[in-house]
């Protein structure tokens, strides 16, 4: 049984983050399909840290959004949201120009709780920026 909502797509998603932080920064989602999906985010100046490196925060945004975003369009039905309970990074590289990509998978679709890796990545070397994994805590209407 498919656990993928098919009202959410990448166009609704994109649209849903334009005047908030992802929009901000430039991330476009890019391809969702059942446990996964993946996004990609130019390089801007306001990506870098003042150390001239691209700043953690900006690989973190990238992947958090790519991983909510997922969870989104893979909610039980009848949830109503998410909100993230656990985040962790490791940080492997950097890019100073160009851009960065994500690919979000679901490691675990749950009634209370979802699981998503995700591999932040420089799309033109290949080489991995960063490992990132999520718990999301899924949000049910209450019960009056």
């Amino acid at each position: 049984m498919s656990k993928l909502r098919r009202e959410i797509t990448v166009e609704v998603l994109n649209e849903r983050g334009g005047e908030y932080l992802p929009g901000y920064l430039g991330i476009e989602m890019c391809e969702l399909a059942e446990n996964t999906l993946s996004s990609r985010m130019p390089v801007r100046r306001l990506h870098i840290a003042p150390n001239e490196f691209l700043h953690a925060a900006s690989v973190v945004a990238l992947a958090d959004t790519t991983c909510g975003y997922a969870t989104i369009a893979h909610l039980p039905a009848g949830a109503e949201s998410f909100t993230t309970i656990e985040l962790k990074s490791n940080h492997l590289g950097t890019v100073r120009e160009g851009s960065i990509a994500c690919v979000a998978t679901a490691q675990h679709l749950g009634r209370n709780t979802q699981v998503w890796d995700a591999v932040v990545t420089d799309p033109v070397s290949g080489r991995k920026i960063a490992l990132f994994r999520c718990t999301q805590m899924i949000l049910w209407p209450r019960g009056g």
